[in-house]
């Protein structure tokens, strides 16, 4: 049987027609689920995102972590070393509280002075020979006793270069006696004064000549036995 154009037409149109409205529903049906699809993914990227950055400051926390503990072992043991230098410290002032005794028991004694050239700080042989002369006299197989340095300038030049020329001229003088004579160095004190304190309040050459020195004060103290000690009877030394 042939069917009539007309009915295939129309059949082909309809055919046609309902393709059409078939991926036109599909395209509505599929777009909600492929935009969801879409923001998922997208909230997926931002989480892994989230992640990573979480990850890295992590791990930049535990390396701050460690860098810290590093630090406190790092402390602890300057700490603990701090601990061991002050014990050491204490246990040698007891030692020598131990061998001056009570400073109160001290009495100034002999004293003598060494004079310097212009600007120097350098022992000359009159300054050995006096302080040679000192140790012997005064010194010798003495227990009890202690050395009070005292270093000045005359009144030339600034307040701040005087200070560190009378104390370099101090130290010269405890270097000798220490060094020289084999004073114990707890023995021995030190101070400069600069200009201050001038033997001879003058401006002149002499004057100044005069200032340009380091005196020394031999103090004692009694044996607690009340045996006899060289340095308990010192004398007079100055030139």
């Amino acid at each position: 049987m042939k069917r009539s154009p007309a009915i295939a037409v129309v059949a082909i149109i309809s055919m046609a027609g309902f393709g059409c409205a078939t991926k036109k529903y599909v395209a509505q049906q599929v777009q909600p689920v492929q935009q969801r699809v879409d923001q998922l993914r997208t909230a997926q990227d931002q989480t892994n995102k989230n992640l990573q950055a979480t990850d890295e400051v992590a791990k930049g926390a535990d390396a701050n972590a460690s860098k810290a503990l590093n630090e406190i072992n790092a402390t602890n043991g300057k700490v603990s070393d701090l601990n061991g230098k002050v014990a050491s410290a204490n246990s040698q002032i007891g030692q020598i509280n131990a061998a001056l005794g009570n400073i109160d028991d001290y009495k100034a004694g002999a004293t003598t002075t060494v004079y310097f050239k212009t600007n120097s700080a350098k022992l000359s042989a009159d300054a050995t020979s006096i302080l040679d002369s000192f140790v012997s006299s005064n010194l010798a197989g003495g227990r009890r006793y202690f050395v009070a340095i005292m270093g000045y300038t005359d009144h030339v030049g600034g307040v701040d270069y005087n200070l560190a020329l009378s104390r370099r001229r101090a130290e010269s003088v405890q270097t000798y006696l220490v060094g020289g004579h084999n004073i114990p160095p707890f023995r021995v004190q030190i101070v400069g004064f600069g200009k201050d304190n001038p033997a001879d309040t003058g401006k002149g050459k002499d004057a100044r000549a005069k200032n340009r020195r380091v005196e020394l004060t031999l103090y004692t103290a009694p044996s607690p036995t009340g045996s006899s000690n060289p340095a308990n009877a010192p004398s007079s030394d100055q030139p």
